[in-house]
Order: structure tokens, then sequence, then C-alpha cells
């Protein structure tokens, strides 16, 4: 049986507490706009991010690609890191059904992309190209805060030649808790941000698009025409403002239990454990048979996921200390029954 699972902060289950706003959440037909607890929980979140107005989506990934498609029209091109989710785990989504060009460019170590490289990609105006239109940045990217002062150079820039900034912000309160930073000031550096409800915020489903009210009201068609338009959404919205009231300020708990994790996996080398990154660890083990670990691990019901070699753990509200706990005396029993297999082979 699953006790504790790292493998993201989106398998959280909604609490009591939540399940309770779930079940008294008034509701009407948001395609209609007129379900009072969505537009509640898109008031409060523009007005909490510091823009004009806002959407409810069911994905982040729908969020996202509505905001490239507002932006960006076919044969124009936006901005992005190589390794950012809107370009590579997105399903190529504004490509194929946005007919935009993605201009990737490398990520640096800290999850920047380099100003140089930013300003080398804008394209010139020659039809021969495609017209670059925006900057798309994520934060937090693979679990790091990206600067202040890189976000303001980097936005910056982007306004100084003409194209508009867009914030993959999936865990954008992740980032505000980590850098003591007001959320609004963050999506103040970019005119449009996506905020994830359904990952460390623990709602059930559910992501905002935030910004200026024409570009919404731009993004709302785009949203029916990708299937986005959902009706009773009320029950939802409710989960999502039950996790904006009550599970933004405990971020800084996750973070420190990830911290904790990640002493506690450094203790042992082989494993490559990196340090914490707001809510994620990283570790790249050398010499181990990962899947043998991996397979330790789910047999004692703790999950971690991974790919390409790499493992990423994750903390979240439905994890504690007890979890933590429970991943030492896994990773001591995993690594005193490898030894005890190589002492007994070298003896054989």
């Amino acid at each position: 049986m699953l006790v504790d699972d790292f493998r993201s902060d989106t398998v959280t289950r909604p609490d009591k507490g939540m399940r309770a706003a779930m079940a008294a959440a008034e509701v009407g037909d948001a395609v209609y706009d007129d379900c009072p607890t969505t537009k509640r929980l898109e008031a409060m979140t523009a007005e909490r991010l510091g823009k004009e107005a806002a959407l409810f989506f069911p994905t982040g990934t729908q969020a996202n690609l509505a905001g490239l498609m507002a932006h960006c029209g076919r044969g124009e091109e936006y901005l992005v890191g190589q390794m950012a989710h809107t370009y590579r785990l997105e399903g190529g989504g504004a490509a194929v059904l946005g007919s935009i060009q993605p201009q990737p460019l490398p990520n640096e170590p800290d999850g920047t992309i380099a100003l140089e490289a930013i300003a080398n990609a804008i394209k010139p105006n020659d039809f021969h190209f495609a017209i670059t239109r925006l900057l798309a940045l994520e934060n937090t990217f693979n679990g790091l805060v990206l600067p202040d002062a890189y976000l303001e150079a980097a936005t910056g820039l982007a306004r100084s030649r003409g194209l508009a900034t867009h914030l993959d912000g999936a865990r954008l309160m992740n980032a505000a808790a980590a850098s003591n930073r007001d959320a609004a000031w963050i999506a103040g550096q970019f005119d449009t941000v996506s905020l994830c409800l359904s990952k460390g915020l623990g709602a059930p489903i559910g992501s905002i698009l935030v910004g200026p009210k024409e570009f919404i009201e731009k993004a709302r068609r785009i949203r029916k025409m990708l299937g986005g338009g959902m009706r009773q959404t009320g029950v939802i919205a409710a989960a999502a403002i039950y996790a904006l009231e009550h599970n933004v300020t405990r971020l800084s708990e996750d973070h420190r239990r990830a911290a904790d994790l990640a002493a506690v996996l450094a203790h042992f080398p082989d494993l490559g454990a990196g340090s914490a990154r707001t809510n994620m660890v990283f570790m790249t083990p050398k010499g181990l048979d990962v899947g043998a670990f991996v397979e330790f691990l789910r047999s004692r019901g703790i999950a971690v996921s991974g790919r390409y070699g790499t493992l990423r753990w994750v903390t979240h509200l439905d994890v504690d200390d007890e979890s933590v706990g429970r991943v030492a005396e896994a990773c001591e029993l995993f690594f005193d029954r490898l030894k005890l297999t190589s002492d007994s082979r070298l003896h054989a």
C-alpha cells in the first residue's frame, strides 16, 4: 500500500475542510459566466496577483496554451527555455494547436535564460523570419526560484524590444514563499501569468490565467475552442478558493521538509542527492541500480518519480515529518542489504 507519495505535489487529496467547501458551493453555469463561486475565485486571484482579470481553466497546460495563443498569431513565435514546461512537457500544443513557432533557448543551471541569448533570438523585421511576439519564463524552474533582479532584467529587455511577457507560474506561490516576495510583485513583472491550483496548493483540479481584461476575454474564446468551457465549476472553484485561503502560508513547511529530506538522502553518497529546491530534491545516483532502489522504496509504501536516471522527490501537504523518517529508515535498510549482498559475494 502506498503510504508516502513523493512523486509530485499534484497527488494531494482534498481534506475535510476542502470537501466541505466543495459540498456547500453555490454553482451556476460558468460558460454563461454566471457561476458565482467561479467568479469569486477569478476575482480574488486577479486581485491577489495584481491583475485586472482572471480565467479559470481545468489544467495548467490549457491555461498556458490559451495564454500563448492569445499573445501570438499563426506563424509567430515565442522565446522559451529549452527545458521549460510549456515547450518540453505540454505536448507541443503551441505548435500543433496554435501554429505558434517556439524558439527554444538554453536554460542556465539556475533556470534563467541568458539575457544575451534572449536579445540575439529576437528576429529582425524581415519577412524571412517569424515575428517574435513573446518571452515566456517559468518560476519556479525545477524547484529553483528565479532571482528578482533577473525577472526585472529579462522582462525589461523584452518590453524594450516590443515583446509581451508570460510567466508559467505553476508554482508561483512557492517562489513567493521562498523569496519572501509578495506573489503580486513577481506577477507584476509579466503581462500575463498562469497559476496552478492543484500542485502545492492542494486543490483537486484547476489553474488560473491572469492578465489585462481585454486579454482575458480573448483567452475566454480560446478556452472554449480548446474544450475548456466547463459548466457547474463552482464545486471545484470552491476547492481552489479554500486552497488559496488555507494552503499558501503553509508552503514554507514543504520547503523546510524538503531540506530535511535532502539532509537524509545526503547520508548516502551513492544516491547523488542535491540540496533542496523549494519543495523538491533531485538525485542522480552513481553506480546504483536505480530501478532496484525505486522498487525497494515502493515495497515499503514510498513512491518517487524520475526519468533519464534522475529521481525527483516532491514534498507537499500530504507528507509529514514521519514520511521523511520512513525514507531514512528505508534508505538505511536498502544500503545495509546492499552491503550484505556485496560482502557475501566477496566471500563466496
